[in-house]
């Protein structure tokens, strides 16, 4: 069974950094790509970053290109994402997922196979 668990979530203020973990079981995870997704009270599910099994590649939303950066571990069946300057609007529940390939090119959620239950993540002004 195929399971991934986040963590690193919490109450930050405008500026601030945080790092989300995510640790996958049940898969190797070189086996897949990998990303994040957040989704905002009201909002619709919206694509973070995206990355490649092994790590040689990786895209990053718009709104968060230049501020977050994703990132692997495969050794420790890890997924992390480092997030930097932190804005009110990044305040959300932030997913990570296996995407059914292994290129981390996926933006869309029809990509992805097994999803965390989600971190908060609220960033206060």
């Amino acid at each position: 069974q195929v399971q991934l668990v986040e963590s690193g979530g919490g109450l930050v203020q405008a500026g601030g950094s945080l790092r989300l973990s995510c640790v996958v079981s049940g898969r190797t995870l070189s086996a897949s790509g990998m990303g994040w997704f957040r989704q905002a009270p009201g909002k619709e599910r919206e694509f973070v970053a995206a990355i490649s099994w092994n790590g040689g590649s990786n895209l990053h939303g718009d709104s968060v290109k230049g501020r977050f950066t994703i990132s692997r571990d495969n050794a420790k069946n890890t997924v992390y994402l480092q997030m930097n300057s932190l804005k009110p609007e990044d305040t959300a529940v932030y997913y990570c997922a296996a995407e059914k390939g292994i290129w981390g090119t996926a933006r869309s959620e029809s990509g992805y196979d097994y999803w965390g239950q989600g971190t908060q993540v609220t960033v206060s002004s």
